[in-house]
């Protein structure tokens, strides 16, 4: 039996639980998957807590970055984005892993999209490392929008290949000159870049947010005729590889990908 939760705060929201729960019932394993509010500086005191029963935990904000000082374990990729989204047990000891760099890779490859060119990633938090690291080396420029100056270290040590720029949040010109956009930051914060849009856009944008869904940003992009991967996608093959992790379970990934985004559409849909 898999027993396994996400953990952050606010959580509510995430449909985490749905897509595990989906995922476990397709490849007929008895699983329990739910959801636990731990807020920031509550997750040592959680994991002492827990016994041997649990298998993993998928991870959002605020403990992304706050798990690294928890585990002994760490994976290297981890390490380089400062970020992990993944505790699995592996011999009675937890591991932080991310498959959050995996989950952008597969996410762009579902709708035949690479990092070739240049790319503009909206933030500098977390996720935002883990969008450059995916791009990284196939991107020729990663630039870097975000309206904090206190990112720049860590995503710079990040990117070991790419060329890296930093813009200003107000740099509008930006988004006519891009192949692909990759808005990591949280709810609202891009829409407020739509008057900066062009009325005729040829980049892909790949917002993270699902919900609201679809984002204003997102909304605005594609009703002028701009291509738009939305936040789900980066949901459901980030989750993949956990239900990979906590099962040990290969399997396909399109036809779990498609059964997953079926029933989180459904969800977003009949709460809106």
């Amino acid at each position: 039996m898999i027993k396994a939760a996400v953990l952050g705060s606010p959580i509510a929201h995430s449909l985490s639980p749905l897509l595990h729960t989906i995922a476990y019932a397709e490849l007929g394993i008895e699983g329990d998957y739910t959801r636990v509010e731990i807020k920031s500086g509550e997750l040592g005191a959680f994991l002492a807590r827990c016994d041997d029963s649990w298998n993993g935990f998928s991870l959002t904000m605020p403990l992304k970055e706050e798990v690294l000082g928890f585990t002994k374990e760490v994976s290297d990729l981890a390490i380089r984005i400062r970020s992990a989204n993944t505790l699995v047990k592996r011999q009675g000891e937890w591991s932080a892993i991310t498959t959050d760099v995996s989950g952008f890779t597969h996410a762009l490859a579902a709708h035949g999209i690479d990092a070739c060119g240049d790319v503009l990633i909206i933030g500098g938090g977390a996720t935002a490392r883990a969008a450059a690291a995916a791009c990284d080396g196939m991107a020729t420029r990663i630039t870097v929008m975000n309206r904090s100056l206190s990112r720049i270290e860590a995503i710079s040590n990040t990117i070991e290949i790419s060329d890296l720029d930093f813009i200003a949040w107000d740099d509008a010109t930006i988004f006519e000159s891009v192949d692909l956009i990759i808005s990591t930051t949280p709810e609202g914060a891009s829409d407020a870049l739509t008057a900066s849009f062009p009325s005729h856009p040829t980049a892909v944008f790949f917002d993270v947010v699902y919900k609201p869904w679809p984002t204003a940003a997102l909304a605005t992009w594609s009703q002028r005729g701009g291509q738009i991967i939305d936040g789900l996608d980066l949901l459901i093959h980030q989750g993949i590889d956990q239900v990979a992790l906590f099962s040990g379970v290969r399997f396909d990934r399109a036809p779990m990908a498609a059964l997953m985004r079926r029933h989180a559409l459904k969800a977003l849909e009949s709460s809106t």
